[in-house]
């Protein structure tokens, strides 16, 4: 089986030798494209004089993750590959992680794309937000029989593992397609899972493949700022996912009419309630959103 690994690079010097020395040294054979989104640090010309192997593609402009990855995606399957490996320019696999996955995959035609154990980068506990993802009320079985020991050669499915080490089969692409462009940074990876869902397929977490994550664990930034953004990613997401119903103009006079009604009561606290919600839906284009929604739900090469 093919298998092309996809990395997006910005300003990922520090890790070159971790992330692109262990896809060398991968048993299974990879190819290895990494698109850069515009580093400063000179990441683009270390990896062609220190990887030669690998193709570096220099996006026109920071495409954000999504984006990237698509044009890397492209290539890819013009070239026939059998499985695209999306991979954090922060993380790393062991030498037989890539063939486990690649393995399991041939055993499951129902997964569309597949997961291996996140660790942290120093490898003595599980990524901090992978251990969040796969808690046991949203990955049953998977934790406890990690503890137990009981977990080789199983999958577990998975509402969502973010897309730190993804092995993405071609029937998956070529039937769900690619990263949906409105989403530039963050939310890309939820939207692709919620339209690998609606054409049928699914997410498996294989515990026989592991990677490190070599990010720091930290407090949530709760910043204003900070906090509104992932309010409007949550709206975009609702409206883009497939799976929904959700009616932009129907909401939009909903919420006029509450807006109507609590002028009406002089309860400001209402009003500015659902004034922020009507700012909300035009912070998150939630027309666009409703655009891509309507072409995900066709099966196809979306966005690619």
């Amino acid at each position: 089986m093919k298998v092309t690994a996809i990395i997006v690079t910005y300003n990922g010097a520090r890790w070159l030798h971790s992330c692109f020395g262990s896809l060398r040294a991968s048993v299974h054979p990879v190819s290895v494209i990494a698109v850069d989104n515009g580093s400063t640090d000179g990441t683009p010309d270390l990896l062609r004089a220190e990887f030669p192997e690998v193709e570096v593609v220099q996006a026109p402009r920071n495409l954000g993750f999504g984006q990237g990855n698509n044009l890397g995606i492209r290539l890819a399957l013009d070239r026939g590959t059998d499985h695209v490996f999306l991979l954090n320019q922060d993380a790393w696999v062991l030498p037989d992680t890539i063939g486990r996955l690649v393995h399991t995959a041939s055993l499951h035609p129902e997964l569309g794309v597949l997961s291996p154990i996140h660790l942290n980068g120093a490898g003595d506990a599980q990524d901090h937000k992978f251990a969040r993802y796969t808690a046991p009320a949203k990955c049953p079985g998977l934790q406890h029989d990690l503890e137990a020991g009981t977990a080789v050669g199983r999958v577990y499915p998975c509402a969502f593992v973010n897309a730190a080490a993804w092995l993405v089969t071609r029937h998956c692409l070529l039937t769900v397609g690619g990263f949906d462009p409105a989403f530039f940074h963050y939310g890309e990876d939820d939207n692709y899972l919620h339209r690998v869902q609606h054409h049928g397929l699914r997410l498996g977490v294989v515990p026989d493949a592991v990677i490190h994550h070599d990010r720091a664990e930290r407090a949530e930034d709760m910043r204003p700022a900070q906090r509104r953004a992932a309010l409007v990613r949550e709206v975009k997401l609702r409206f883009a996912d497939p799976r929904s119903n959700a009616d932009p103009v129907a909401e939009r006079r909903a919420l006029r009419r509450d807006l109507f009604r609590a002028l009406l009561r002089l309860d400001l606290g209402q009003a500015r309630v659902c004034r922020d919600h009507l700012a909300m839906l035009h912070e998150a284009d939630v027309d666009g959103a409703v655009q891509g929604r309507d072409r995900a739900r066709q099966p196809g090469p979306s966005f690619l």
